[in-house]
Parts: structure tokens; sequence; C-alpha cells
């Protein structure tokens, strides 16, 4: 075999005669010394790497680690939706499989319960906690993180991968998601790996890494559904055009991938699918019992058309369009409540990815390193513009789905153009991302007129510096190019770096949650960042407590317009409904019972606490509330089943005003707590939970604890 190294692509070939060219790392000099004990392996790292890149990289995932730990458990449940389908979980097999909002499996959450189960598990082992139950999501942050690493320092360099990592681990949303529970930091971890696997295809050719990429995909479809398919037509594209095999294996390889994705993703649903529907949780988010219509519908393409069942309006059609969730068209990404969350180095990314398809648009076809720029870059631009026109439900929080292809690009550009920057066009193109990225930095943090307003100028006079240094950084001698570098790198990462740090030192609870400072014209953050409704706010601060837990007063029947606004630390929530009507991620607006909401749950006093846990164990539920909110506030607080009537948004068919009669008469529901209107949006007069609530008011006494009211379903009205 005859090796060949491209100067201009920094790969290395193998050819045997007549076969086809292969990439294969440069082989590590064998120095004849016996081989180290595994601990010192791992602390120095490649032979070929410089003494300080595993020590820095080790270091790079110790520091994501203590920042992503901070102030951890101040989010309590966090989204106490999927913080109470944890307890299920953690209490019973059946709910841990299915992902059950209760442990007696009344309904499940409105996803796939592959998030659910690392958490759930934590929670079997540590006990129930804010803690236990954010943990794994701190560690899939730093797997993330490692990941990329790896990705980008496998064709470049340790300092490239260490640049990568650094973007990932301080981009705002990466920092908020990373410390909550939804399903987008599985999503995030899992997307990331795929695209690993992919490059590890494309440089030699072996079948096993189109199959783990697509396990992946499949495991990641369990977690999120179909957004974890927006990334298949670029993967598969670029693996159909580079791999460094035939064509007819190529396509082999691809159907192999697409076998793992079916078996990896389908195997749960085909169980469920195929499980009596009498013996298992209703599917919630579904309007007919059935997975495959929550999938394709409601969280498919009713997220892309905004026809979602069950649920609210989409988005606009961009022009002057508004919509429910925001305006699309191509600029929404950069928009007051998202472009504080991702956008801050997608500017450069974007330049730095033309700029390197430019300087590899003379190598060959099987080119690793154009090919991971096409991986990276095919992923990112095609989740960027789902994102970017889907009319659908669409919350700033998604969009940590980027950043794991934002940040290899940074790095391996960066790399790619720093090591021809004897050229004009490389030495242009790294001052072209610096200035995009040093004005686009400052119109962010200008957003914020009172959060650090010497910042912006920091950003700017610095960034604007760099990238007039980085024009002739060739002429420059060693010691002033780095410290150009170092200028650059640090103009960069500051705004996004201040909008983390805001982040991880605030707690972040409901259903919507944005990172950073609030903005002008937006909902974002502030502690606590939620919202509801683009373009509503909500008087009063609302404050979570402890594990989850509010203070405040309910009032009989559901929140009012015209309520008083909930304290809840450090959460200042905006855009929320009037009297506790508000939107979550599952959609749809509702009142909630003692004051909760679709966006946070109730309030729970210690009265009404007491009150439920009271021969709780007598009952199958403890209690019963329309929306998955409310019902999880008191599931959590008691540790006691609560039925959620109605899924998320109180509009699910489950249970019917029959189904609900026979387990009333059965004695497996304890409480009934009062809730409005009971019909969610979209929640007429005749729907299901009105119907539930409307009987119940009629039939069956009540107590009022603490302003919320509970109706007894053992103690019948005497005239009834």
């Amino acid at each position: 075999m005859t090796i060949h190294y491209d100067q201009q692509t920094h790969e290395t070939y193998g050819r045997d005669a007549g076969g086809p060219a292969t990439w294969a790392p440069p082989p590590a000099p064998d120095s004849g010394e016996p081989k180290q004990p595994v601990v010192r392996r791992l602390w120095r790292g490649r032979p070929e790497d410089p003494r300080w890149a595993r020590p820095a990289f080790l270091g790079l995932l110790l520091a994501t680690l203590l920042l992503y730990l901070y102030n951890l458990s101040a989010s309590g449940y966090a989204n106490s939706f999927y913080s109470a389908a944890v307890q299920a979980g953690s209490q019973s097999w059946k709910a841990f499989f299915f992902g059950s909002l209760d442990a007696a499996n009344a309904i499940t959450v409105d996803k796939p319960p592959a998030s659910l189960w690392p958490m759930a598990l934590s929670v079997r082992l540590f006990g129930l906690s804010s803690f236990a139950i954010l943990l794994p999501e701190v560690l899939m942050g730093v797997g993330t993180v490692a990941v990329v690493y790896a990705a980008v320092r496998r064709r470049f360099s340790p300092a490239a991968g260490l640049i990568s990592g650094a973007v990932l681990a301080l981009t705002p949303v990466a920092a908020l998601m990373f410390r909550f529970n939804n399903p987008d930091a599985m999503l995030a971890l899992l997307m990331a790996v795929a695209c690993y696997f992919v490059i590890r295809g494309l440089e030699d050719g072996r079948t096993r890494w189109l199959v783990w990429a697509g396990v992946a995909i499949g495991f990641a479809f369990l977690a999120k559904t179909l957004q974890a398919f927006l990334i298949l037509p670029p993967l598969a594209v670029v693996y159909a055009v580079c791999a460094p095999v035939s064509v007819k294996k190529r396509v082999g390889q691809l159907a192999a991938g697409l076998a793992a994705i079916v078996v990896s993703g389908g195997w749960w649903v085909a169980i469920v699918e195929l499980w009596p529907a009498s013996s298992r949780p209703y599917i919630g988010g579904s309007q007919n019992n059935s997975f495959l219509e929550l999938t394709f519908g409601y969280n498919g393409l009713g997220r892309l058309n905004g026809e979602e069942t069950g649920s609210v309006g989409g988005g606009g059609g961009g022009g002057n369009g508004g919509g429910n969730w925001g305006e699309t068209g191509w600029d929404r990404l950069f928009g007051s409540s998202i472009g504080g969350q991702i956008s801050w180095l997608i500017p450069a990314a974007l330049i730095l990815l033309i700029a390197a398809l430019g300087a590899t648009r003379k190598a060959r076809r099987t080119s690793v390193t154009r090919g991971s720029f096409l991986v990276w870059g095919g992923a990112l631009i095609t989740t960027m513009l789902v994102f970017s026109y889907m009319q659908g439900i669409f919350h700033e929080y998604y969009t940590v789905a980027l950043a794991p292809y934002i940040a290899p690009l940074i790095g391996m550009g960066a790399a790619l153009l720093w090591d021809k920057r004897d050229k004009a066009w490389a030495s242009l193109s790294l001052a072209a991302a610096m200035t995009a990225t040093a004005v686009w930095g400052y119109v962010l943090l200008n957003r914020s007129s009172d959060y650090l307003p010497w910042l912006k100028w920091v950003v700017l006079v610095g960034g604007l510096a760099a990238a007039l240094g980085l024009i002739f950084v060739s002429r420059l001698g060693r010691r002033l190019a780095l410290g150009v570098v170092g200028l650059g790198l640090a103009a960069a990462l500051a705004g996004p770096a201040a909008y983390t740090l805001t982040t991880v030192n605030e707690g972040h609870t409901g259903s919507i949650v944005t990172a950073g400072p609030s903005v002008a014209g937006g909902r974002g953050g502030g502690p606590g960042g939620g919202g509801g409704m683009p373009g509503q706010n909500q008087q009063g601060q609302q404050n979570q407590q402890g594990q989850g837990q509010q203070n405040g007063n309910g009032f009989p029947g559901g929140g009012m317009p015209g309520q008083q606004g909930q304290n809840q630390q450090g959460q200042n929530q905006q855009g929320g409904m009037p009297g506790g009507a508000q939107t979550g991620d599952g959609g749809g607006m509702g009142g909630g019972g003692g004051m909760g909401g679709l966006l946070n749950g109730a309030s729970v006093s210690d009265e009404a606490k007491a009150l439920l846990e009271k021969n709780a164990s007598d009952y199958t539920w403890a209690a019963a509330a329309i929306g998955a909110q409310n019902a999880a506030s008191y599931q959590l607080s008691t540790g006691d089943p609560v039925m959620a009537i109605g899924g998320f948004n109180g509009t699910d068919p489950s249970p019917t005003l029959a189904e609900f009669k026979k387990y009333v008469a059965d004695g497996e529901i304890h409480y009934f707590i009062a809730s409005g209107s009971g019909g969610g949006m979209g929640g007429s007069s005749d729907g299901t939970s009105s119907q539930i609530s409307s009987w119940v008011q009629e039939n069956f006494e009540s107590v009022t604890v603490d302003g919320t009211t509970f109706y007894d379903l053992t103690q019948p009205k005497s005239d009834s």
C-alpha cells in the first residue's frame, strides 16, 4: 500500500493496487517503549498530540460539567409536566416504558419516553429531587461537547476541537436546555452523535458507521419524534456522494442505516401500537389514542403547517403575518425573541462554511475535510430552514438543536483558514467572519439596554480590532498573531458567555423557558425566562420554590382574568395569558386548578397536600385535575398518582365521561380539583373535560382549601 498526504486538504490516503482511495489517520510513531497505563494514556492522549491537548480537553469537560451543575436545583422541578412523568416512571416500570404522567397509567406525555428514561433511572437511584431529575441532562450536555470535540479533532487539530467545544458549551440556549428536563437535550446529543458516525463512515467507508448513525437517529426519534429526521436528507446525500466506496456499496450502506433507524426507533412504536389499548395508558396529545396519529399529526406535519388538532394555531406566513408563534421567514432565528438564544455565531459559521467549501473545491470526491463541512453545514442549514418557516408550535428553546452544528463549523472553519492565512482570501474570510460576529454581537447586546451596557462596546471594538489584525495576520510575528486570535475569541464568546452565566445563575420553570436577560420586543428571559403567547404580557412575577411548589392563593374554578400574579423565585414570566390560561409545548390554553395553567402548575399549599394525602393509598388516584401541568403539581407534591384529565391541554378525549363515572363508581378517584371550564384551548362546552367538570360540580360535595376547590368524589350531594 502506498501512503499519500494531501497538503491542501490535510488528508492521508492509502491505495491498494486497483482499489479505491481511503483515508487513514497518520500512523503514530512507534517509539518501541512499552504501553503506558490506562490512566496515563487517558491524560496524555494520542502520541501525535501536543502535551497540552488532552489536559485541555479534560479541562473543557470539567469546566462544562461545573458550569452546568452550578445552581442546578434553582429550577426546582423545571417543567413539572415531564417531572411528573419521571416520578411516575421511578415508581412503575409500566409507566417508565410508556412515559405515563402518573404511576397508575391514565395517560402519557405527548412525546415518546426515551428522554424520560435516564431521568427516571436517576430518580430510582438517588430519590426524587430536582438534582436527580436534572443531572442526566447535564451529563448529556457534557457528552455533546465531547462528541463535537472528538469529531473536529479527528479532521483538524486539538485547538479546533477545543474552540468547537467551548462554542457549544457557551451557547446560551445550550446552557439552558442541558440543565432542563425537556426532550431537547437528548435530541441534541444524539444528533451530534449521528453526524460524528457519518463522518467516520466518510473516512473508511465501513458499513458499521452508517448503522450506528441510524441507531442514534432512531433513538432520537424516541426522544422527539420527527424532528430527529430533519438532518436525514443532508446526511444521506453527503454520504451517497462522498463515501470512499463503490456506488453499489453506498446504496447498500444507506439501506442498512435506514433499517437501523426503523429498528431502533420502531421497536417501541410497534409494541405500543400492538398493545391492547384497554391495558395501556392513553397516548397523550392524540385524539384517537394512537401514537402514529400523534407522530404524523400533532408532533409531525402539524408542526410544519400549523394544523395541530387539539392545539392552537401556528405562526404567520411571513410579511406582516404574525400568528401565535411569531412571524415566519428567513430572519426568524435572528429576531428579538430568538436571536440571543442561538444566533451569535450563525453569521460567522455560514461565512466560514462558504470559505471552506471554496478552499476544498478542487479536492477529490472522497475528501473527508469537505465532507465534514457538508455534514455539519447541511444539518445546520436544513434545520434552520425548517425552523424559520414552520407554522406550528415553535419555542425559542427548540433552537438548541442548532448548537451542535454551529460549533464544529466555527472550529473547523477557523482552523482550515488559519492554516491558509498567508493567502489573501483566507485572511479576508477570517476577518469577515470576525466582523460579522462583532457587529451582530453588538446588535444582540443592544436589545437589552440595561444588561451590561459596556459589554456591547467591548465586543464591537475588540472584534473589529481583531478583524483588522486578521487581515494582516500573516505578516505579524507569532506572539502578535496569537494575541489577535485570543482577542478575536474573547470578543466572539463574550456575549454568549455573559448570557450563559446569566442563565445558569437563575432558575427556570414551566413549559416555555428562555436563556439570558429580557430583550426589547421579545418574551425572553429575565430570571427564569419563560413566556406564553408572543405579543402578550402577564402582569406580576412568578417564582417557583423548592421542589416545584409555589406560594400563592388559588381560586375556585380556576384562574380568572385580572388575577394577581404569582411569585416564583427568580422567575419573570412574560407573555402569559390572563387567568393562567397559557400556552405550553403541548400547545393549547386552559385554566388550571388552584391558579394552575398550561405554562406552570398549580400552587399546592400544605393544607391541600394534607387533604390529598389522607387515605391516598386507598385509591388508584388521589385526585383528578384538568390539564397535565395542574395535575403534575399535586402529584409531585404528594407523591401520589393524580389523573390528568385531557392530557397537557385538557383537550384529549381521555377519559370519557362514561369512563370517569366508572372510575368514580369503583372508588378509584378520591378528589376532583376544580379547574374552570375544563375545556382547554378549543375545549367546547360539550368537550370531554367540560362534561366531566360539570358532572362533578352537579353531583358531589366540595371543600375549599386555601382558595382551591376540591370535590370529594366519595361524597355525593344529598339531592343528587
